[in-house]
């Protein structure tokens, strides 16, 4: 579904790229930003650019070295634990390097604090099953440039007579996957399909020339491969939609106004979040993009750390153009590095606090992405409500959300992470895909049993959007336990005389094999983690039960490479005992990596997970079966799922909430809010 190139490059938008390879959102640092009081505050620019030079300095980032990954090193949890505010916080990153004229791979930690490099190892450049890091700004544009040199696909151009629009043409670089190709296995690959444009400022995206695919040595930087099948027309529909393609606004729409006149209720010191019950800390990184760190409520901790840490796009479509592609847009383009700077009014609404965040561009400078995390409360509809005529009347309270969310752009798809945080203790997590779906061309009226036609000869293949949630969990501390919740049906008879009744059963899930599981909504299985030490005022443990949302698991084959590389995707859950070291479901570079890393590795000891330091996996996302309304730009589409107290707390938290300032209805004859004098929501 996601084509992926320099984000906004070549589309027309006029961006000077040139301090920070594809990203317009990424901006020079200018302004000096506050030095880090915390050891899970984000990387500072400094801090990245000091990291730079001790690089330097040591001999390992030479003229045609390149940074493909740069992140906080992990802290371990006894240095967080010993850890005092007012200590020396020793800042370390967390470095790939790869040298661009030889593809050899060095990882390096860093300590800004000390000036040193504290460790390093090489991995050759062939090693295999070993993996490509992720793609830089630069060789997009390099891959471009070699495959408009290239004369093969000069000649495939003029045989489908396209020469005259060679000019036009947009050349897009995507994620080869792994097919077990013997010229691309340990290469540093990448593919280029070709889209052509009408003019300088149009939208490429509609305009694919299905079957010609270039296969490109980013370290040769030659054409190692050309296929040039079919002779399909290219479409000749507009896929533009900028107002002077799509006509004037409509004008029926009123206006909706977001106040609060007293300022937001959340309290933030500097990247500590307070907000009600809640407290938490926000991070950002190049990578996973938001993270959260030591999420309490009623200052218990309920989660130590929170994120997604990768998502897979895979394809349903055979042809030759398409059977290759499933995106790892965390592992093999990095999120975070691709994030938006976001604008009030557009992307978020009402009384806002942005965050900053900062990554390393090509070469390890320092970069900005301003404004990167929004957060700001929204009105949630009823929160809880009751009427009790004769008694007490009418009481109602209004609910509310503190949001914390960023976007990315992976080429022609914009995926938004949102993170709710609710008053009665339940957090949720909602991705949003939209942007432009990924399309090949076909003759208009036939039928593609593996892609719609949803605009006159553009075919949209089907595919999912696969993404992994990593909870690191802590229900009242780091010992917790893990149990699955089933709805079961009981048979009439002498236990059930009337046939209605139903109970439940807890299953343990005690290792990390046992913990491999899959949703089934005709049960309304959930997940419950539960402290091994607290109990709540009935004498259970206090526990989160973990709620997923209906999704199909990969749809791709067992036996296939896509199911290898991302065998996360084949669970909805997983649950491994903690390691500092176990992030990435699909392992740390998935590019170009034949499978097997990950949580298949991470598990493969079996480890226990019964009263220990837990960490769940769960698999969410979309099935995309592409649709006429999801063109030019489709609609935001949602996935997510609910992380929510059961028994964790003794009563309804919320019971305290005050009515809404905004209270008032009107008093019916008998009483009741309904005609007549104003009443109020505790009437």
């Amino acid at each position: 579904m996601t084509h992926h190139d320099n984000p906004h490059h070549d589309h027309g938008h006029g961006h000077d790229h040139d301090f920070a390879g594809g990203n317009p959102d990424l901006i020079p640092i200018r302004v000096a930003e506050p030095a880090p009081r915390h050891p899970l505050d984000p990387l500072t620019a400094a801090e990245i650019d000091r990291a730079r030079e001790i690089l330097v300095d040591a001999g390992l980032l030479g003229e045609s070295v390149r940074v493909p990954m740069l992140l906080p090193d992990e802290y371990t949890k006894d240095e967080l634990a010993a850890w005092t505010p007012g200590d020396e916080i020793d800042r370390r990153v967390d470095v790939t390097l790869l040298d661009a004229a030889t593809g050899e791979v060095a990882e390096a930690i860093v300590s800004v604090t000390r000036g040193e490099v504290l460790s390093q190892r090489t991995h050759a450049a062939s090693e295999a099953p070993y993996g490509q890091p992720q793609y830089l700004f630069e060789e997009y544009e390099r891959a471009a440039e070699i495959v408009k040199a290239s004369p093969e696909w000069h000649a495939a151009m003029r045989r489908r007579g396209l020469e005259d629009r060679i000019e036009l043409a947009f050349c897009s670089p995507l994620a080869p996957g792994f097919v077990g190709r013997a010229n691309e296995v340990g290469r540093r690959v990448i593919r280029s399909l070709t889209f052509l444009r009408d003019s300088e400022d149009d939208i490429p995206w509609a305009h694919p020339v299905e079957g010609l695919i270039v296969h490109i040595d980013l370290v040769t930087n030659e054409v190692i491969g050309i296929e040039d099948e079919g002779d399909v027309p290219v479409p000749a529909g507009s896929g533009k939609y900028t107002p002077d393609a799509v006509g004037p606004a409509r004008e029926t729409l009123k206006p909706i106004e977001i106040v609060q006149p007293e300022g937001p209720s959340f309290h933030v010191d500097g990247h500590h979040v307070q907000w009600e019950n809640w407290s938490l800390r926000v991070d950002f990184n190049a990578r996973e993009g938001l993270v959260l760190h030591d999420v309490r409520f009623d200052d218990r901790p309920v989660l130590a750390r929170a994120s997604v840490p990768e998502m897979v796009v895979p394809y349903g479509d055979t042809s030759n153009t398409r059977f290759w592609i499933s995106y790892f847009d965390a592992g093999e383009y990095l999120l975070g590095k691709n994030a938006n700077h976001l604008e009030l009014g557009c992307d978020c609404l009402g009384v806002i606090r942005y965050f900053d965040g900062y990554v390393a561009d090509d070469h390890g400078h320092a970069v900005q992405i301003p404004n990167v995390v929004c957060m700001h409360e929204e009105d949630y509809g009823i929160l809880w409500k009751h009427t009790e005529p004769s008694v007490v009347g009418s009481h109602v309270r209004r609910s509310r959300r503190l949001v914390v969310s960023y976007f990315s752009t992976i080429g022609n798809y914009d995926y938004g992470f949102y993170w709710y945080f609710y008053l009665d203790g339940s957090i949720q997590l909602e991705a949003k895909a939209t942007g432009i779906v990924f399309v090949g061309a076909g003759i208009p009226g036939s039928e593609n049993p593996h892609g719609p036609e949803i605009a006159p000869g553009v075919f949209a293949p089907v595919h999912q959007h696969l993404f992994s949630a990593r909870l690191d969990v802590a229900i009242d501390g780091e010992d917790n336990r893990l149990l699955e919740i089933d709805a079961k049906r009981m048979p009439m008879g002498e236990g059930n005389p009337f046939g209605n009744a139903f109970t439940w059963t807890a299953t343990a899930l005690r290792t990390e094999h046992e913990a491999q599981r899959e949703a089934d909504t005709t049960v309304a299985r959930v997940w419950e983690v539960q402290s091994a030490s607290k109990t709540n005022y009935v004498g259970k443990p206090t526990a989160y039960h973990l709620i997923p949302q209906p999704t199909a698991l990969l749809m791709a084959d067992p036996a296939s490479t896509v199911a290898a590389r991302a065998a996360f995707a084949t669970k909805h859950l997983w649950g491994t005992a903690y390691d500092r070291d176990e992030r990435w479901p699909g392992g740390r570079y998935p590019n170009g990596h034949q499978g097997g890393a990950g949580l298949p590795a991470y598990t493969a000891d079996d480890r226990s997970i019964d009263g220990e330091d837990l960490v769940l996996w769960h698999t969410f996302g979309l099935t995309h079966i592409p649709r006429p309304e999801d063109w030019p730009i489709m609609p935001v589409d949602y996935a997510g799922f609910w992380f929510k107290p059961y028994g964790f707390l003794d009563v309804n938290p919320a019971m305290n909430v005050p009515e809404s300032s905004q209270a008032h209805a009107v008093a019916g004859a008998d009483g009741g809010c309904g005609m007549g004098d104003a009443c109020t929501c505790g009437h």
